[in-house]
């Protein structure tokens, strides 16, 4: 008996030295795959304390589990578990995660078309994409996801939720909403389609207004936005006597195409800064001023599905007194994710830095308030008592606090104003029209004086 156990014992030990070589291994594989120099000698004997509980925990579970276990499966969850503590945006990435986000920033991915988020523990749709299934279906800004098929999304980590929207082309999907002036949830089945995100669409309205919206920042934002803005020149004969730049439920997406856009309007000074723990992670973004398009007057339409990098170039602009924001309150979400890859193809998506406007203002958890509010007053929505709010960074579970640079500042309760948005031509638009008209009337006035 005494032998058996001893011979119990050594195994287990040999076996969990097995696994803390393995977890050891994993944890240097990511710090390369970080790009970093730190050594895993470098952390703290309290860590080393903590990592061999892990161990000791990863042992027990493939021993003594009543089903055989997948170690990779256990390692990804804990590392899930590990940055589900932090904020909502921070994440890991699988393999087939990882690779789906790479597709979806160069601007297609297979699916519903859905922005989605978390508030108060529920899915939460931040906004349909336009021309895709979950448009034309109906669903609406604020809409909760109560289940993706046969499963409650209460179970779901955000990254797992996508996985389970997606799929391949014509394959259906059934989502249960929860909607305000609903007395129970509703079923919509919907079959998923090819989504090519469009970034920027354009017009030209009333033969000398240009008008550009941007849906989101991907890798070709910029030049394609130069293109439409030489169709909307070409088209008005070179009498463009003014630009509209819509943002409205625009969820963001890549930092450098946001501030290349904003480099646009503004001829000098700054457009972001970024502050984060690190020295590396404080930096600052200039304009300048080849390529500036600054001979247009400027309104740039916002509204409470405008987030991240529509936010950069909003309050960048607005700071920079380089046109008038017209709309509603944005989302509010001011911090910076990097996207770290790993050496076995998955990927960490994590919040480095807090971003700063121009003023120095941080919009963390309360966006930026337009110089004019105009609400979305068109009659299906006056009739239907039930107009969506968008979620706000706020509202979502672990957000970080807003901070002044290097002081914490009190929030400010945002406005939940929004619009389902609708194409192309709404009350928003129409002031922001209007405003350009007034424009060119003071300054014939002012030219006449």
């Amino acid at each position: 008996m005494i032998k058996e156990g001893n011979m119990f014992q050594w195994k287990r030990i040999g076996y969990l030295k097995v696994v803390l070589v393995i977890l050891l291994v994993f944890l240097l594989g990511v710090v390369t795959g970080l790009g970093r120099s730190h050594k895993v000698s470098a952390l703290s004997n309290s860590i080393y304390e903590d990592l061999r509980v892990f161990t000791d925990v990863l042992g027990l579970l493939q021993k003594e589990y009543v089903e055989e276990t997948n170690p990779k499966n256990l390692i990804y969850g804990a590392i899930k578990g590990m940055l589900e503590t932090l904020d909502p945006h921070s994440a890991f990435m699988t393999p087939d995660m990882y690779k789906e986000m790479q597709e979806e920033s160069k601007g297609r991915f297979e699916g519903l078309g859905l922005e989605i988020t978390t508030k108060e523990g529920v899915l939460t749709i931040v906004s349909p994409i336009e021309d895709t299934p979950a448009f034309k279906a109906g669903i609406l800004a604020n809409d909760q996801i109560l289940k993706i098929g046969d499963e409650l999304t209460k179970n779901l980590s955000l990254i797992e939720s996508v996985k389970r929207l997606r799929g391949p082309k014509g394959s259906k999907v059934t989502i249960t909403i929860m909607r305000e002036g609903f007395t129970k949830p509703k079923e919509f089945t919907l079959a998923r389609d090819v989504i090519p995100i469009r970034s920027v669409r354009y017009e030209l309205l009333e033969k000398q207004y240009g008008y550009i919206r941007l849906s989101q920042f991907q890798e070709k934002t910029d030049s394609e936005f130069e293109k439409a803005l030489k169709k909307v020149e070409e088209e008005s004969k070179g009498e463009l006597r003014g630009l509209i730049l819509d943002l409205r439920n625009n969820p963001g997406g890549l930092l450098d195409q946001a501030v290349k856009i904003s480099d646009r309007f503004i001829e000098s000074g700054l457009i972001v800064s970024m502050e984060g723990r690190k020295e590396d992670q404080k930096m600052k973004f200039l304009a300048h001023a080849q390529g500036t398009l600054s001979r247009y007057p400027l309104v740039v339409l916002v509204n409470g599905g405008s987030a991240s990098g529509a936010e950069i170039v909003a309050g960048a602009i607005q700071d920079q007194r380089r046109g008038i924001i017209v709309g509603t309150q944005t989302f509010g979400k001011g911090s910076v994710q990097t996207i770290f890859p790993l050496k076995d193809g998955s990927g960490l998506r994590l919040t480095t830095a807090r971003y700063f406007t121009p003023n120095g203002r941080s919009i963390q958890a309360k966006g930026i308030v337009p110089d004019i509010i105009v609400k979305p007053l068109r009659p299906e929505e006056e009739k239907a008592a039930l107009a969506p709010k968008f979620p706000m960074e706020k509202d979502l579970e672990r957000h970080l606090n807003d901070m002044e640079k290097g002081q914490p500042k009190e929030k400010e309760k945002p406005k939940k104003e929004e619009v389902k948005e609708k194409k192309p031509v709404d009350q928003q638009l129409d002031r922001a029209l209007e405003l350009l008209k007034s424009w060119d009337i003071f300054k014939t006035i002012t030219v006449g004086k």
